[in-house]
């Protein structure tokens, strides 16, 4: 982090989207997203099911080439400077892209010899202790349920003190306990100013208690966002005022 902040990145948005066009083959999925992301913000991506949330997510990651536009992380374009970008981001893939012949623990220390880090960080490990995963780190990923699997991707995504976590439903599979954790370990961090974290999801909970922002992907397209004054504003409301926001939006896209 020190590093980052010397080079003024702390300064940058954690992320600008602009104009982004994606999909597969001859498949158009995004269609001219525009989105940004400061560094101490949380903001939730909401949408249906194939509403092209994952390929964005993919996109931003550097998985998926996108077919236009443009993709900057802290400063940092995707398309003309991807080693540097993807320096600021922590994903959590997917539990079922984890490597099931590593333990956790030769998991972790891969992410984290990739970083460059020295050892897993001191944090992420407690984390794991929080998580109830410790017990689990020097078994092997293929032995995982799907929670636990889920734990293990989030802690490969903080690895490493990343500006911009991107993660996408990270609260599937896990135990109530873990998911609370989670929540209040994801807020600390963007309260702090240490990240900005992007969140696809479909749990309004996680709306209305711990993000900032939310935005709303309808058919490749940011259909409708809520700014911070806009959802204290819904949560404000008596009854399901979020949940009604959200479908009214989608209703009139």
């Amino acid at each position: 982090m020190a590093s980052a902040m010397r080079d003024g990145e702390s300064e940058r948005p954690a992320l600008q989207v602009s104009s982004l066009h994606a999909g597969y083959d001859k498949l158009a999925v995004l269609s001219g997203v525009n989105l940004e992301l400061s560094r101490g913000e949380w903001l939730a991506l909401l949408g249906p099911n194939a509403s092209g949330k994952t390929t964005l997510l993919h996109c931003i990651a550097g998985m998926l080439i996108p077919s236009a536009g443009s993709i900057v992380i802290c400063g940092h374009a995707l398309r003309k400077d991807a080693m540097a970008a993807k320096r600021q981001i922590g994903f959590g893939c997917a539990p079922d892209r984890l490597p099931t012949l590593l333990t956790g623990r030769q998991c972790l220390e891969v992410y984290a010899a990739a970083k460059s880090l020295a050892a897993i960080d001191a944090e992420v490990l407690e984390l794991a202790e929080q998580f109830a995963f410790t017990d689990m780190l020097d078994r092997f990923v293929g032995s995982y349920s799907l929670g636990t699997r889920q734990k293990l991707a989030v802690l490969l995504a903080l690895l490493g003190e990343p500006a911009l976590v991107v993660l996408d439903e990270a609260f599937n599979g896990l135990d109530p306990a873990s998911a609370l954790v989670l929540k209040k370990h994801l807020r600390a961090r963007v309260s702090a100013g240490r990240c900005g974290v992007l969140l696809a999801t479909h749990a309004l909970d996680v709306v209305e208690r711990y993000s900032d922002r939310a935005a709303l992907l309808l058919d490749g397209r940011i259909a409708r966002q809520w700014s911070t004054e806009e959802l204290a504003a819904l949560r404000a409301m008596p009854g399901e005022g979020l949940e009604a926001a959200l479908a009214a939006a989608a209703a009139v896209s």
